[in-house]
């Protein structure tokens, strides 16, 4: 497994890149947490991104994984303004 964090605004986004058993490759998985003074809380979460898609190195999936995160932050914030 490898793993990368990454803030935005006030959110974490949590990114994950877990080898695929007896397959090919990396899944992208991706936890967004809102980090709010009162609680911590999560907003979003995909842990089979791509459909499964298997990335050929830990670095794709890690990239696609902080995206998808960022576009899920982008798209929270517009619905709640």
């Amino acid at each position: 497994m490898h793993f990368a964090e990454v803030d935005t605004g006030d959110y974490r986004i949590y990114a994950g890149a877990i080898e695929r058993p007896r397959q090919f490759g990396y899944v992208a998985a991706v936890v967004v947490m809102r980090q709010g003074r009162p609680d911590k809380r999560e907003a979003y979460r995909d842990e089979n991104l791509a459909g499964g898609y298997g990335w050929a190195t830990p670095a794709e999936a890690l990239r696609f994984a902080i995206n998808a995160g960022k576009e899920a932050v982008m798209c929270s914030i517009g619905m709640q303004a």
